[in-house]
């Protein structure tokens, strides 16, 4: 399935992506897409009740705007320099293990929100990136095990302001938090649906020009590996986010750097997740 979520912000209701590429209201089922929900199968309950009622579910126009995918998790975890090419332009060693931080879940936006530079940038960046859903709590999970624990996948673009994140102490979480930094979506889409997570092209665009264009083949610590490794750490949530990195081809890595400014106009997408776009302003 791929799950939506429509409307005003603040005010999403939940919606579905047909097998016939129609966007369809499942307000009717009863319940937003929330910890809960994944908590207590809802992914399944949810596909029982379309099976009965598709049918009758209004259909969305096209023009609706697009919601987070799912209600605010309790933590976006996101993972750095998990592309060598990323790491070698960004000027840093290779890692040895994941480098794990957070970022602020009241960054998330729905996938065609406008991107708000923040007050004192001067540094906003972009990050493609394959997020990972996770379907039920997860604590000292085993790699061969990992997926069991996904829900799904969505795409993410996980906004940065260097200046903040590399120049303001060192941490990183607040350069990736401001406002509107976490556009989410489309949809998620279930495991199910993505044979390979490890195999998928992601790419992104800037004014119409290409600026990263790379397959997720290329991390460094695969979905199954970080699943359980940041399961070692701390207890993963239904609803929590993993974002694995991003490849080459961010502002900071060019020479000089190129940042983003009111008025560009960013597209992004990866192969079976959808695409986003985002005004800057």
């Amino acid at each position: 399935m791929k799950l939506l979520r429509f409307g005003e912000p603040g005010k999403e209701k939940p919606g579905v992506v047909t097998n016939w590429s129609k966007k369809i209201d499942v307000s009717a089922f009863g319940e937003d897409y929330t910890e809960s929900f994944l908590a207590t199968d809802g992914l399944k309950r949810l596909a029982q009740w379309l099976s009965v009622n598709e049918t009758s579910c209004p259909v969305l126009g096209n023009n609706i705007r697009l919601g987070p995918c799912i209600v605010r998790p309790s933590k976006i975890i996101c993972v750095g320099l998990n592309y060598a090419k990323h790491a070698k332009e960004g000027g840093m060693e290779i890692p040895s293990q994941p480098i794990i931080f957070f970022k602020s879940t009241t960054a998330i936006v729905g996938p065609n929100d406008d991107l708000i530079i923040p007050r004192n940038s001067t540094k906003t960046d972009w990050e493609v990136e394959l997020a990972v859903v996770i379907g039920k709590k997860a604590t000292y999970v085993d790699e061969a095990n990992a997926l069991e624990y996904v829900a799904g996948y969505v795409l993410h673009n996980d906004y940065s302001e260097r200046a903040f994140q590399l120049e303001h102490g060192g941490q990183w979480v607040k350069g990736k938090s401001a406002d509107t930094f976490a556009p989410l979506g489309p949809w998620l889409v279930t495991k199910d649906e993505i044979s390979d997570p490890n195999a998928l092209r992601l790419w992104l665009n800037v004014n119409g020009v290409i600026r990263q264009d790379s397959n997720t083949s290329d991390m460094i610590f695969k979905v199954p590996f970080l699943v359980s490794y940041i399961s070692q750490y701390m207890t993963l949530l239904p609803g929590d986010v993993i974002s694995t990195g991003t490849p080459e081809g961010v502002g900071l890595g060019f020479n000089p750097p190129v940042y983003l400014k009111a008025g560009d106009v960013v597209e992004l997408g990866i192969d079976g997740l959808g695409t986003s776009t985002q005004h800057v302003r």
